[in-house]
């Protein structure tokens, strides 16, 4: 029986082996159309995401390069510079134009609202926006989605950066070498002591909750074996980060445009456009006219501003080393000298900088060097802003510091027993410079 249908079985076998075939055919076709299809997606994701990353990226340096420029600059001038940059890494012969100077936007910028607001005249804010397009015959190329007729993709990004002004520069000691800062010191909420290599502090110092004390590694910090336990809210006010000096970078030419009327840090209380000369070993108040700028020329590089002098809305340029006698009072006051001598300026006892007004509007003190500064004794400071290109050294009067800040190219050394008051109000005659983020 079985030799009979044997040779049925056999084809039967064989023609369900055929089927069996097909079935692995269209099955294997099916997975492969699905694979490519998947990786046709995937190369065309992939390719949007690059070009949209690096298209973000020029938007960025051109972001940050416009508002960069714009700080010394004409807006065309900053435009130029801000296309420039992106051409070096996105050059037009080969993206074709993805930026113009109309994609670049200079306005004002609002946190809270995130809203931009366009304002030709403003150095605050620029919002760049950068692009491929069909449009413009430079959009990105699509793979996959040729085959439904899709041969490219449009991609628009933008980008938005604004200046702001650190907090340790408004009121602290910020100092590109050592902060030395002794004993027996009080610092309010809202002061700032920074260094760019380390604080050196030593006991009994209190910092109230607000206060910021950083440098580059908080490791460095110098202190005593009793370390937190003897420096009250010390260990709360830690903080790492570091600061380009900008501000320090720009004294060279700050004063040397103090001798012109009308340039941008000009203080408000200089009214009269008439520069006048003042010469001598010795000057007081009365060598001086109130609402003016005096160019003080010296004999043997140094003048001595005589004992008890109340020097009141005036602006001095000079190249001569500074002496305070006992006593000066210097209010609306800005001296600026190009000397690089290691005492500038240079006060034995009572000076004070500042008026004393409790942090009212006005009467505050700018006193600039490219050299070194230092105070001897009982330096008074209300709403004082001390910039050298060298170090800053000084002793403080116990109960004369409120609203102060010192910024140094060098070292700044402080003693004891102070109190460092803050005082935000008062410092609206800061001499600052523009720090720059992306805010979105």
């Amino acid at each position: 029986m079985f030799g009979v249908h044997f040779p049925l079985l056999k084809q039967q076998a064989r023609a369900t082996a055929a089927e069996e075939d097909g079935g692995m055919s269209i099955f294997g076709l099916f997975m492969f159309s699905t694979m490519a299809a998947i990786g046709g997606i995937a190369l065309d994701v992939s390719h949007l995401y690059s070009a949209q990353t690096q298209l973000q990226v020029a938007a960025d340096i051109a972001a940050h390069s416009a508002l960069y420029n714009r700080d010394s600059m004409s807006a065309d001038d900053a435009k130029a510079a801000a296309l420039a940059a992106v051409s070096i890494g996105m050059p037009e012969d080969e993206y074709g134009l993805v930026l113009e100077a109309e994609d670049i936007i200079f306005g004002t910028y609002d946190y809270e609202t995130d809203t931009f607001t366009a304002d030709p005249d403003s150095s605050e804010a620029v919002m760049v926006t950068t692009s491929r397009a069909a449009a413009e015959s430079n959009a990105a190329d699509s793979y996959l989605w040729r085959i439904i007729g899709i041969d490219s993709f449009d991609i628009v990004t933008d980008s938005i950066f604004t200046t702001f002004k650190p907090l340790c520069f408004n009121e602290g000691f910020v100092a590109d070498g050592v902060v030395d800062i002794q004993s027996n010191n009080n610092y309010t909420d809202g002061f700032c002591v920074h260094s760019n290599q380390y604080v050196s502090i030593n006991q009994n110092n209190f910092f109230e909750p607000g206060t910021v004390v950083s440098m580059p590694n908080i490791s460095d910090l110098e202190m005593p074996a009793s370390g937190f336990e003897r420096n009250d809210g010390l260990e709360q006010a830690l903080r790492s980060g570091s600061y380009r000096l900008r501000i320090i970078n720009q004294l060279p030419e700050i004063i040397a445009n103090m001798g012109t009327y009308g340039n941008e840090w000009m203080p408000d209380y200089i009214t009269s456009t008439t520069i006048r000369t003042v010469s001598g070993a010795t000057v007081n108040a009365a060598s001086f006219t109130p609402g003016h700028i005096h160019i003080l020329n010296c004999a043997g590089g140094s003048t001595t501003i005589a004992n008890n002098s109340v020097l009141q809305n005036i602006v001095i340029a000079t190249s001569c080393r500074i002496a305070f006698g006992r006593g000066v009072r210097l209010e609306n006051v800005v001296i600026a000298t190009t000397s690089t001598h290691a005492r500038s300026f240079n006060g034995p006892n009572g000076v004070n900088i500042g008026k004393n007004d409790n942090c009212a509007t006005g009467g505050g003190t700018q006193l600039l060097t490219l050299g070194s500064m230092t105070f001897a004794s009982n330096l008074s400071v209300f709403g004082g802003q001390l910039l050298a290109a060298g170090n800053i050294s000084f002793t403080a009067n116990a109960d004369g510091i409120q609203g102060v800040s010192f910024i140094a190219g060098g070292e700044i050394s402080g003693t004891s027993n102070m109190d460092m008051g803050f005082c935000d109000n008062g410092m609206e005659g800061n001499i600052e410079a523009n720090y720059f983020r992306l805010a979105r």
